[in-house]
């Protein structure tokens, strides 16, 4: 079974008003899972109150066949590979940016 995310996001330039919009997408194949297998991860992850009701950056990642997509961490919230992109457009670039 497959389950294909959205995630939309924006980076707003705060000195120039400029925003860029984005979405990226991301498929998620599950594998064919027993009812035994369902009920042992619902009991050690107890996802359910995470998006998708499951943590894929815990036992999460066994109820998948395969992952597509740009950017893994689009699966779990923000897609920092495009953030980074949008970022090096404004002139901001995180890897030689002053902290």
């Amino acid at each position: 079974m497959r389950h294909l995310l959205y995630r939309y996001f924006s980076l707003v330039n705060s000195k120039t008003g400029e925003i860029d919009t984005r979405c990226e997408l991301f498929n998620v194949h599950f594998r064919e899972l027993t009812n035994d297998e369902i009920w042992a991860y619902l009991k050690a992850e107890e996802p359910l109150n995470c998006a998708g009701s499951f943590k894929s950056e815990g036992l999460g990642i066994t109820l998948f066949e395969r992952l597509e997509g740009k950017d893994p961490n689009t699966l779990i919230g923000l897609p920092l590979i495009t953030l980074t992109e949008l970022l090096i457009r404004q002139g901001i670039n995180p890897l030689t940016a002053t902290r």
